[in-house]
C-alpha cells in the first residue's frame, strides 16, 4: 500500500508542475504599449537621395557664448538638387487618440530655444536664419552654423534639429512627386543652474505572443515606458533575456539594440523582441529597463504551445495510473494464492 501510495503522489507532483508551470507567472505585467517614435536621419526617396554627417551632435552651452561647427550634407543621387537649410524645435506631443509621444518639430517650449541661437553662414560671411544650396551629382557641400546663447538660459537641455530639405522635388515613374528632409539633432546640455535627471519607469511587460496594426506575431516581446521628469535627456536601454529550461533554445539583446535617447516633457516606450522565436518550450524569461539612474527588472516563466505537452502528460500520467493498477492488483492475486 505504502508503494501504491508514493507512486499515486508522484504522478500527481507530475501533473501539477506542468500545470502551474503553464499558467503561472512570477510577475503580473501591464497590457501591451504604443510604438516608440524616432526620428529621420537620413533622406532618401525616389530618385533624391541625401545624407547628413553628423546625424547629432552633443555639446555644452553657457550664457553669452558663442560655439562654430559644421554639417556635411551629400547629394547621393544622380542629378543635381537644391536644399534649404534651416531649424526647428526637437520636440514631442502627446496624442490622446493612442496615449503616445509622437515626435514634432512645430512645438516650442523651455528646452528648445536654442533653436532661435542658430544660424548659418553664407558666402558673404554673413549669418542668416536660412540658407540655401545647390549641390552636384555624388558631391557635398559643408553648413557652416553657430549657436549664439543670450545673457540668461535656462538650466538642463536645449534640444533642436537641423533641416536639409530638398528644393528640387523628383518625379517617379508612375507621377508621383518627392522630397527628403534629413536632420542633425543638437543635444545642448547648459552648463547654468541645476541638471536633474528623473527618470520613471512603468508598463513594465515581457509575454510570448505581440499584436500590432491588426497582424499577431508569435514571438517574445518586451516592453516598457520611460518618462523624463527631470530637464535634461537621458538614455534608455532595455535588454531582454529568454533562458530555455525545456529545450528551444535561448536568446539575448544585441548590444545594438533596445537603446533610446528621451528628452525632458516626453514619455517613450522601450522594448524589444525574439523573431522567429521558438514555437515550444519552457522558458524564463527576464526583462531589465534601464533608464537615467533607474534600473527595473522583472521575471517570468512562459510554457509556449503547452497544449501538446499536457496531451502527452495526460497519456503518460494514465499509462503510469494503469500499470500501478495491475501492479497492485497482481499483489493482490499474489497474496491470495499464498494465503490459501
Amino acid at each position: 500500500m505504502k508503494k501504491k501510495n508514493n507512486l499515486l503522489a508522484l504522478a500527481a507532483l507530475i501533473a501539477a508542475f506542468f500545470i502551474v508551470g503553464t499558467i503561472s507567472p512570477l510577475r503580473t505585467f501591464a497590457d501591451d504599449e504604443s510604438n516608440e517614435q524616432t526620428s529621420e536621419k537620413a533622406g532618401e526617396s525616389g530618385g533624391t537621395s541625401i545624407s547628413l554627417m553628423p546625424v547629432s551632435k552633443v555639446l555644452q552651452i553657457s550664457k553669452s557664448s558663442e560655439y562654430e561647427d559644421t554639417m556635411t550634407v551629400t547629394n547621393d543621387g544622380d542629378e543635381r538638387i537644391n536644399i534649404e537649410v534651416y531649424t526647428a524645435p526637437y520636440s514631442y506631443v502627446y496624442s490622446e487618440d493612442d496615449d503616445t509621444y509622437k515626435l514634432g518639430f512645430n512645438r516650442e517650449n523651455s528646452f528648445t530655444q536654442i533653436t532661435r541661437w542658430i544660424k548659418f553662414k553664407d558666402s558673404n560671411g554673413e549669418w542668416q536664419k536660412k540658407m540655401n544650396y545647390s549641390i552636384p551629382a555624388h558631391d557635398s557641400v559643408k553648413v557652416q552654423y553657430k549657436i549664439t546663447t543670450p545673457e540668461d538660459i535656462p538650466a538642463g537641455g536645449q534640444y533642436a534639429v537641423i533641416f536639409a530639405h530638398t528644393l528640387t522635388a523628383t518625379t517617379s515613374a508612375n507621377g508621383i512627386r518627392t522630397e527628403a528632409s534629413p536632420g542633425m539633432v543638437i543635444y545642448g546640455r547648459s552648463t547654468e543652474g541645476e541638471m536633474k535627471v528623473a527618470a520613471s519607469i512603468s508598463n513594465m511587460q515581457a509575454k510570448f505572443g505581440i499584436e500590432e496594426n491588426g497582424q499577431k506575431r508569435d514571438n517574445f516581446y518586451a516592453s516598457a515606458k520611460i518618462k523624463n521628469e527631470g530637464n535634461v535627456d537621458f538614455s534608455a536601454t532595455g535588454k531582454l533575456k529568454v533562458d530555455s529550461i525545456l529545450g528551444g533554445g535561448s536568446y539575448e539583446t544585441p548590444a545594438d539594440r533596445g537603446r533610446i535617447s528621451v528628452i525632458p516633457d516626453s514619455e517613450l516606450v522601450v522594448r524589444d523582441e525574439w523573431e522567429n522565436s521558438p514555437s515550444f518550450g519552457l522558458y524564463k524569461v527576464t526583462w531589465t529597463v534601464t533608464a537615467g539612474e533607474s534600473t527595473e527588472t522583472i521575471e517570468t516563466i512562459v510554457f509556449v504551445n503547452p497544449v501538446p505537452f499536457i496531451i502527452i502528460t495526460i497519456i503518460v500520467l494514465t499509462i503510469i495510473i494503469v500499470w500501478v493498477t495491475i501492479v497492485i492488483r497482481k499483489r493482490k492475486e499474489r497474496r491470495s494464492r499464498l494465503a490459501v
